[in-house]
């Protein structure tokens, strides 16, 4: 597959975080964003005010993210008034003008299947700081299973403007190597890849997932 991207080193997203140990391994393990997930229906959901008393303790420079899946405007502009949001993530069918009017950088997510096209994607969503690519599941994210990487390498790559991939789906300690090395993604996204049971979060699995993204930039060619 061609590579996306050329980059020192991966940022790392730690998703679905509901507790303060969780969010604090995965500070003192390097991650870059810690996601919080204001979609209700959602597993891994929590409460505004949840959400709030958490993101207090992520320090400056570490990015604190809230995912929706086709929130109101409402919905967002009170989350964004009531907790530290620095980064809004929408994996719904949101369109653009609607993602780009709350004055806060975000990722548009798209469920990768046969026929993606990720330049169109791009185009389509311009506004985005990047794209989050992730498996198709009913839950809007979140399935534990990986989608194809051969479905990312779009033709003629090489003579298009290369968007920001952060790459998501089924991602563990694991994997993650071959992963970098297939799509050369921006940053890596990752939830039940860190976790021992459907939306309980494990200190020693997100210490792990970050070492394996850390390493696996060391030895990237």
């Amino acid at each position: 597959m061609s590579s996306l991207a050329s980059q020192a080193r991966t940022r790392i997203k730690i998703c679905g975080l509901r507790e303060e140990e969780h969010v604090d391994a995965a500070v003192e393990s390097g991650a870059d964003a810690i996601g919080f997930v204001l979609y209700p229906p959602s597993v891994r959901a929590i409460t505004l005010a949840h959400c709030a008393a958490l993101a207090r303790r992520v320090p400056a420079f570490v990015s604190t993210v809230a995912l929706f899946v086709n929130p109101t405007r409402d919905e967002v502009s009170t989350a964004l008034a009531t907790a530290r949001i620095d980064l809004l993530q929408f994996h719904g069918s949101e369109p653009e003008d609607f993602c780009a009017s709350f004055g806060r950088p975000y990722l548009k997510a798209f469920a990768v299947c046969e026929g993606f096209d990720l330049l169109q994607s791009a185009v389509q969503y311009a506004s985005a700081s990047a794209l989050l690519l992730d498996t198709p599941s009913a839950g809007h994210g979140g399935s534990g299973k990986t989608f194809d990487w051969q479905l990312v390498n779009t033709p003629n790559i090489a003579n298009a403007p290369v968007p920001r991939v952060v790459l998501s789906g089924g991602l563990t300690a694991a994997n993650v190597a071959d992963a970098l090395s297939a799509v050369r993604p921006f940053a890596v996204d990752v939830s039940s890849g860190v976790e021992v049971s459907r939306g309980q979060k494990s200190t020693d699995l997100i210490k792990q997932f970050c070492r394996a993204v850390h390493a696996a930039d060391v030895t990237s060619p």
